[in-house]
Parts: C-alpha cells; structure tokens; sequence
C-alpha cells in the first residue's frame, strides 16, 4: 500500500533514497524496485530486522538487485547521521504527526536533501484524522501515538520555512478512512463482524488492485483520504 505517487516522485535507478520514519518498509521496497540506493530509517528494530529480511528474499527472488550493504539504519530523526546535502530523494511518510519537536525534523530533512533533489512529506489529513480523535481516545493517546492533528496549509508552511519549494500535493487512502472510523467506534483493540469483513476488502485491494477498489478510491480520495501528500523540491 503506497501513498506516494512514485511516477511522481520520479525515483530513478542509482538515486540516493531516504525512507524516513521507514515502518514496515512499504515504500522501501518500491525505491528498491526501481533501482535506488535506499537507506530505510526508523528506531523500531523490530521493523528493521523484518525489512532485512524481506530485502534478502526479494533479492533471492530477483525483483531487486543483491544489496552490496545493509538497508536499514536505526537512529534518531532529529539528528540524521548523514552529511548536508545526502540525498537525491527523502520521504517522511506518517511520521512528522509523532513527533513532538517535528519542525527539528524537518530542518534535518531539508539539511539533507540534495539541491535540487526532491521531498515527498504524507501526513493524516486534518478532517478524517479529527473523526478519528472524537470517536477515540485511545486512538492516538498511546505511546509513541499521534501528537498533532495537521492543518495542510501550517505543515506545508513550515516545509517552505525550511527551505522546500512546493511542487503539489494529492489525498490517498479514502477506502481507509471508514474503516479507521468504524475502528474507533468499536475500540481500536477490538473486532467485530464489521470491521473484519471491511479488513478483508482493504487486504483484498491491497493484493489484487481490482478496477472496482482502484477506481472507487480515485475518485473518493479528494473528498476522503485518509492521507495528504506534499512533493517539494530543494531548491
């Protein structure tokens, strides 16, 4: 499931990638994929070392190229160990919305992003995320949870701020947000009919990508999703 447009984004093969606040490595593998030299950041070692491994096996598999170092980097966004100007390309996706000092992070992305390399920045969008937080408390009040609900026009502020020149933006993930807002509703740690039947058609979209999903969430997403997305470029 990726939320960045990588068309868009244009990662080429020999590019330098930053996955920032990698997770579980969604969008690594794409970087992987289409050839750039990635380092996939995060503090969870547990996710780090799932990513080794997935990146082994896709190796085997031939859909990458063997890597000549280790992917993944364990650190602290708030001072990435790289030097000024590292990267072709940096993506924070769903991370900055954890941080509580997200403007020291968003220094450190622009500091180590290349002239003229490109930032693509995913954060909950303002309207759903707030739906989110009425149904939920326990939502986003646990550790290492939501800090912040964003206004688009305040982060995108704080990007140009920074020194990033705005390229675009677009909504992802409409199909999400209901299923988020039944989740809420029902308790986060709990299951009922519902939202097992409606995890099963985003785990069935996710896999096969059937016109019916693809199409519905295309046309849902400016009004429903669930994430916004900025491309910027350094200047």
């Amino acid at each position: 499931m990726l939320t960045i447009d990588f068309d868009r984004f244009d990662v080429n093969g020999g590019e330098t990638f930053l996955d920032l606040g990698c997770g579980a490595g969604r969008h690594t593998y794409e970087a992987l994929r289409r050839g750039a030299d990635v380092v996939a950041f995060d503090q969870n070692l547990d996710d780090l070392r799932e990513i080794d491994e997935m990146v082994e096996a896709l190796a085997e598999a031939g859909e990458i190229k063997p890597q000549a170092k280790p992917v993944t980097m364990s650190g602290d966004a708030h001072h990435l160990p790289f030097e000024d100007e590292h990267f072709d390309r940096v993506l924070a996706s769903e991370i900055l919305e954890h941080i509580p000092d997200d403007r020291a992070v968003i220094a450190e992305i622009a500091r180590v992003t290349k002239r003229g390399g490109l930032v693509a920045v995913t954060v909950p969008r303002r309207w759903t995320e707030q739906v989110n937080w009425w149904l939920s408390d326990e939502y986003h009040e646990v550790e290492g949870g939501h800090v912040r609900i964003y206004k688009g026009h305040e982060l995108l502020r704080s990007l140009v701020d920074s020194g990033l020149e705005p390229l675009g933006s677009h909504h992802a993930h409409a199909l999400h947000s209901p299923y988020w807002w039944l989740k809420c509703a029902v308790g986060v740690e709990k299951e009922n009919l519902l939202t097992k039947a409606y995890h099963r058609v985003l785990v069935w979209d996710m896999m096969k990508r059937p016109w019916l999903t693809t199409t519905t969430e295309k046309v849902l997403n400016p009004v429903l999703g669930k994430s916004v997305v900025f491309y910027l470029r350094k200047p």
